[in-house]
């Protein structure tokens, strides 16, 4: 009887001990859910400071409005915001153009696609010594980035000036120093300096010329329009976008972002902000 009424107990506790126990895991079962319904609607970007990090700041008011929070990371180059998204560490990047991923992408072996363009910023040429690209001398230096995706768009700026021509049947875009065919001020084109750093190479007088991405200027508050001797034109194809992994393109979080991006309230935010047209709405 006494073994019976232990028995009894005994069962009953470890019966109490084990609904307790599944009704701890429902709770956390529930718990992690929860966190991951919160979690969904967080949109992390990565951008540049300006003006990616601007134009997002302007679009978490519009995204809470869709029900999802905007968290935005700025990173300062060219190569750390698509490893992050490649990573898993962040939803989408928002700092470079079409011809810049697909080198990227190509080079890295990864797989980033674009969900849509969102602004252009016309790349500028700046110079502390001459007022145009015309008054350039023969031999003269002119410091542009190291971004390989980019030398078609730097050689453009000459192309147009009657400066150099490139060699017959060679893709504006893709060109490279080698496609130059002819170039008779002698003008070197030098890829040698990091994006990032040509603010300070023009700002220390260096070189005739620098070639200067608009973010980078901007944020040094230099004006692409006022402060440049040779200004990209609209036609340019290198509209900024937003990449995202493969898998997320279709997501509900990423479609609501670039619907934001894309929409009339950030396009006249774009137009109104930077009136010099030092950045413009994407077509």
């Amino acid at each position: 009887m006494k073994f019976n009424k232990l028995f009894k107990a005994t069962t009953f506790g470890l019966l109490a001990t084990a609904l307790v126990a599944c009704g701890n895991n429902s709770a956390k079962s529930e718990s992690t859910t929860e966190a991951a319904k919160a979690e969904d609607k967080t949109i992390k970007v990565v951008a540049s400071p300006a003006p990616h990090a601007e134009i997002l700041e302007a679009a978490k008011p519009l995204l809470e409005k869709e029900g999802y929070k905007l968290d935005i990371n700025i990173v300062n180059d060219y190569v750390t915001p698509n490893n992050i998204v490649y990573g898993g560490d962040a939803d989408a990047n928002y700092f470079q153009h079409t011809p810049y991923l697909d080198k990227f992408n190509k080079e890295h072996n990864q797989d980033l696609v674009s969900v849509g363009n969102v602004h252009i910023e016309p790349m500028a040429i700046y110079s502390k010594k001459y007022k145009s690209l015309k008054e350039l001398p023969d031999n003269a230096v002119v410091y542009a980035s190291t971004n390989p995706a980019e030398v078609g768009r730097f050689l453009s700026f000459f192309t147009k000036a009657g400066l150099i021509k490139l060699k017959d049947g060679v893709n504006p875009v893709t060109a490279g120093l080698s496609d130059i065919a002819e170039n008779p001020k002698n003008i070197q084109i030098k890829t040698e300096i990091a994006p990032e750093l040509l603010v300070s190479t023009y700002e220390n007088n260096e070189g005739d010329a620098v070639i200067i991405n608009s973010n980078f200027a901007i944020d040094a508050k230099l004006s692409p329009v006022k402060d440049s001797i040779a200004l990209e034109d609209e036609s340019s194809p290198y509209a900024n976008l937003i990449a995202v992994k493969p898998a997320d393109k279709d997501s509900a979080k990423i479609k609501a972002l670039i619907k934001v991006l894309q929409s009339d309230e950030i396009r006249k935010f774009i137009s109104e902000k930077y009136t010099d047209g030092s950045v413009i709405p994407a077509k």
